[in-house]
């Protein structure tokens, strides 16, 4: 998952957005992504990826957006049936376009915005019903 940063690189102040990797770092500024290799990240890196993925994201089916920004589209309807990182809607922040993935496979039960909406950091975006709860 990737998070927004303020940064300052040979004196100029930059907001980055950085999703940590196996001992490197992508940070995209700009529109442009670099890969940062960070001395001792490694294992911190590993931890917090797999926290993520067996973390509330996975259990919960809402799926929201990091940042806010300006929905561009939404790749699904109600009813569809997704599978666990697929793109479900994009998103523009800081004039990139950002994809947002289930964190589940399942159902989309509800979707909570539409395209052009203008929508805040971690407000709920879409709800999916696992196929483990829709069998219950």
């Amino acid at each position: 998952m990737s998070e927004k940063r303020k940064v300052t690189v040979d004196g100029e102040e930059y907001e980055v957005e950085i999703s940590p990797g196996d001992g490197n770092w992508e940070v995209s500024i700009d529109g442009r992504t670099y890969t940062v290799e960070i001395e001792g990240i490694e294992r911190r890196a590993q931890r917090k990826r797999r926290a993520a993925k067996s973390g509330g994201a996975s259990g919960s089916g809402i799926v929201s957006s990091a940042i806010p920004g300006k929905i561009v589209a939404i790749m699904t309807a109600e009813g569809d049936d997704v599978e666990e990182g697929s793109v479900v809607i994009v998103l523009e922040a800081m004039k990139m376009q950002n994809e947002i993935k289930a964190g589940i496979g399942g159902h989309v039960r509800k979707i909570m915005c539409k395209p052009g909406e203008r929508v805040e950091a971690n407000m709920p975006l879409m709800e999916i019903t696992s196929s483990a709860e829709g069998d219950e």
